[in-house]
């Protein structure tokens, strides 16, 4: 779909984040201009590009600066115009942004170059750490290329789309974009595994099918009954990503049978406020019987560590199927949308008293506490343990599907897939490591080289004195954090 300065305004008004319209189309034009005569490899003129990019930050709620710099984003690799012409042109902040871009897109998967791709890597969590716009900026840059990759030649296409998948898709997960992280898989999906998408595409469609046919009854059934009680809410149904359910199915316990998932189509619930979506569930339970084995998963009291927030339970339909049902308020919907780039991001932080001129050098979209993380990653040099070591390190770290577990107190932490008990105990305190005697995971007691799994509770046994870790625990940790306190203090107390 071919978008137009129109369009890129008509979504700054919806979001309340239009700031100067002479401005922003002078910046149309002007890259308009500089674009002029040059083609993508689809056959269309490039700057269809910048404007879909620009289009899609303006949709996703972000402010006018960084649509700017979506625009002129290109122009410093595709002319010979400089980030100094810009910034004379259009600000210090503008300019700012599209050197950070242009920056990050350097990130490449190049072979057994581990530590450029290493060193890339952290620059671009460097580039977050100082204004979370670089990347989202980049983020839809990869959507739209990946979104027409049919069009670039065959021997760059997995490349891309292992790149995608290995970096920029859990990237968007860490962030809490979850249709952006559904997108990008989708779209690498095929190119990657085109064999296994062939497969599932396959399998799944009977299964969709009568999902569908099944779901529409369930939600006019769930519509009497919340209009009956005088709920104001919006139901809809969303089908299960493609290359999510294709890591599914790979599981054990799944091992490839479709019929063993129960979330193949999900009802969506959107409710006003936090109250309407407890009142919700309540209604839902008194009609359809909850799942007893499957359970109900708060993640409103208790939200996963990129923001997401929603109530899911699974039911028996009246037909004996089960069904997820998600609740959430219309708040929580766009978190879990669009995560970083929410619609009321920059609407909340003028809201809330942020200055202009805070809002204006964009040090109101540096990193929260809860992206703590990021700005661990761009503290991290590549010398400390070995290349090809930290390398794997930080794709646990950043990049790999990572769980949340709590504390006793409900205290949530967000650690790679596989990790244990030790991995928690540094991650919760560096010096909780040393005072390491067993472990509880759900309130038994466990190995400390368990496998921690989403939602466990987790629980340090306590010595009295600290003492020096076990040279074995490198063998199974797997963050860089543990590792690294751990080879500290084996070091210091061998004296090498």
């Amino acid at each position: 779909m071919e978008f137009t300065l129109k369009d890129i305004i008509h979504e700054l008004v919806k979001a309340h984040n239009l700031v100067d319209k002479s401005r922003l189309a002078e910046i149309y034009l002007y890259s308009d201009v500089k674009h002029a005569g040059q083609v993508r490899q689809t056959g269309e003129a490039f700057f269809s590009h910048p404007i879909f990019v620009a289009h899609t930050l303006a949709s996703w709620g972000l402010d006018q600066t960084s649509v700017e710099a979506a625009l002129l984003h290109e122009i410093t690799e595709m002319t010979d115009t400089n980030i100094k012409e810009i910034e004379k042109q259009f600000g210090v902040e503008c300019a700012l942004l599209v050197s950070g871009v242009t920056r990050v897109g350097q990130v490449k998967l190049r072979g057994s170059q581990d530590e450029v791709f290493l060193e890339n890597l952290r620059k671009m969590f460097v580039a977050m750490a100082q204004d979370i716009r670089v990347v989202i900026i980049r983020l839809a840059d990869r959507l739209h290329n990946i979104s027409t990759l049919g069009a670039v030649p065959i021997s760059k296409q997995k490349r891309i789309s292992v790149e995608t998948l290995e970096v920029y898709a859990p990237l968007a997960d860490r962030l809490g974009m979850g249709k952006l992280k559904g997108d990008l898989e989708d779209y690498a999906f095929p190119y990657v595994y085109p064999e296994e998408h062939e497969w599932l595409v396959l399998i799944a469609k009977p299964h969709f099918k009568y999902s569908k046919k099944n779901i529409l009854e369930t939600i006019n059934r769930i519509r009497q009954q919340l209009a009956k009680h005088g709920i104001k809410a919006h139901t809809e149904f969303r089908l299960k990503r493609k290359y999510s359910l294709f890591r599914k199915l790979l599981r054990p316990e799944i091992n490839r049978d479709i019929s063993r998932i129960h979330d193949l189509m999900a009802i969506r619930i959107i409710t006003e406020d936090t109250a309407s979506c407890y009142s919700t569930l309540g209604i839902i339970h008194q009609y359809w019987k909850p799942v007893p084995f499957l359970g109900i998963s708060d993640f409103i009291a208790q939200p996963k560590p990129n923001g997401y927030q929603s109530i899911h339970t699974k039911v028996f339909d009246n037909r004996g199927n089960i069904v997820e049902i998600q609740i959430r308020s219309e708040e929580m919907h766009l978190q879990a949308e669009f995560g970083a780039a929410a619609h009321f991001a920059y609407a909340r932080a003028k809201h809330e008293g942020v200055s202009d001129e805070k809002l204006e050098r964009g040090t109101a979209f540096t990193i929260s506490e809860k992206m703590a993380w990021v700005k661990q990653l761009a503290g991290w040099q590549q010398q400390v343990i070995g290349v090809k070591e930290t390398l794997s390190d930080f794709h646990l770290d950043a990049l790999s599907h990572h769980i949340y577990v709590f504390s006793p107190k409900g205290d949530v932490y967000d650690l790679p897939e596989d990790a244990t008990p030790v991995d928690y105990a540094f991650n919760v305190h560096s010096n909780l490591g040393f005072y390491i005697q067993s472990a509880k995971i759900n309130d038994k007691i466990t190995s400390v080289d368990a496998k921690l799994k989403s939602g466990d509770v987790v629980e340090i046994i306590k010595t009295k004195k600290p003492k020096s870790p076990n040279r074995n625990w490198l063998r199974f940790v797997k963050t860089h954090k543990a590792k690294l306190e751990i080879k500290k203090a084996l070091e210091k107390s061998t004296g090498v």
